[in-house]
This record gives C-alpha cells, structure tokens and sequence, in this order.
C-alpha cells in the first residue's frame, strides 16, 4: 500500500511493486543560463603623457682663433707741401692805430697811452689766433679770456680788450671802435696808460686786438 506524502514514494510493508504515485510531477526545467550581452570594451590605450620635447641643448662650438694675416705695409705717405708763411703782423699800422687813440683821448681830456710790447705781443698772438683757428670773440676756443692770455705771457695790469675784424687800415678800424660805446669807452677811459696792438692779415681780415693796460 502506498501512501503518499507530499509527492513522494514511500513502500509499505507488505504491499507490492511501488506504483507511481499520483502525484504531478512539475517538469524541472533547467535554468537557461542567461548569457549578457558581451559588451566590447577595449582595453584603455595608455597614452603617454605628452611631455614638452626641449629642444636638445646647442653647444657653441669654441672658436677658433685663426691668427690675422698682418697687415700690409702701408705706403709711405706723401710729404705734404709747406703751408705758407702767414702773412706777418704790420707794425706800421699797429703804430697807427696808437697814434690815433691818444688823438681822440686827447680831445677827450685823458692823457695819452704809451706803447707797450708786452701787451702787443699778446695782442698780436690773439689777433693771428682768431685768424688761424676761425673764431671771433675775446675768449679763446678753450675758454682763455683776455686776463689769462696776457698772465700766461708774464704780462701784468692787462684791463680792458678791443676786438675788430675786416677793416683794411688803422683809420677804417678805429672809425668802427668811436663808434660802438663800449670800445668808445675802453679807449677814452683816462685810467689806461698802457696800450698794445696786434694785427694779423689773411683771407677774411684783417684782425685787430687792442689790449689796455694800467
């Protein structure tokens, strides 16, 4: 005899051949085994960071010290022709211009200057330095004045300078000093006793210093 018990088989004592009992079996259906769609990842590409490429250092080559070839022998140069004498100072209108300053100090009450050589080689000096070197003024290029002048020539009482250039004669120059106030007043002034006068000729002249003295 069978009984059945929660869908098994179960022989009872003294019954025959198990009969299969009643009960439904459910069909065991296998698992289907559920593939996932394969999804491709590709393997991640390992890049390189990119790392800024230095430019390889240049190396400057040394140098090489290739020894000049010495230079030519330069030719002798050309003795150069003289220059000619300057044209040498005019005493005669130098005594000129003398004379005619102690005739107007005369009229105008001062005693006359006297000639004196010290102070006319300084003057004579100036007058071919403003000739030589094309420059009018009383101070030189280098900034000697008057007073300098006269002090580096062992000159002293050196007190008051007249310039003039262009005039041809003693007269001409002397006309051109009355006339300007400030040479006016060097010439008159009664307190001078002392006069040199230099005069240099050239192209662009004649150059005429008047130096005074005490």
């Amino acid at each position: 005899m069978l009984a059945v018990v929660g869908g098994g088989w179960w022989l009872l004592p003294g019954s025959a051949d198990p009969v299969p009992a009643a009960a439904t079996t459910a069909e065991v259906t296998p698992p289907t085994s559920t593939t996932a769609p394969s999804t491709t990842v590709p393997a991640p590409t390992t890049t390189a960071p990119t790392t800024a490429t230095s430019a390889p250092p240049t190396t400057t080559p040394v140098p090489t010290t290739t020894a000049a070839p010495p230079p030519p022998t330069p030719a002798p140069a050309p003795t150069p022709a003289p220059a000619p004498a300057a044209p040498a100072a005019d005493p005669g209108a130098e005594g000129e211009v003398v004379a005619l300053v102690n005739a107007e100090r005369a009229a105008a009450g001062c005693g006359p200057v006297a000639s004196d050589a010290g102070l006319a080689g300084v003057a004579r000096a100036h007058s071919a330095d403003m000739r030589d070197r094309g420059y009018f003024s009383h101070t030189t290029p280098e900034g000697r004045s008057p007073w300098d002048r006269a002090a580096a020539a062992g000159v002293p009482g050196a007190s008051a300078e007249n310039i003039a250039q262009g005039h041809g004669d003693a007269a001409s120059v002397m006309a051109g000093w009355m006339d300007s106030p400030g040479h006016r007043a060097n010439i008159l002034d009664c307190a001078n006793t002392r006069l040199g006068v230099g005069v240099a000729q050239g192209a662009g002249g004649p150059w005429w210093t008047q130096l005074f003295g005490r």
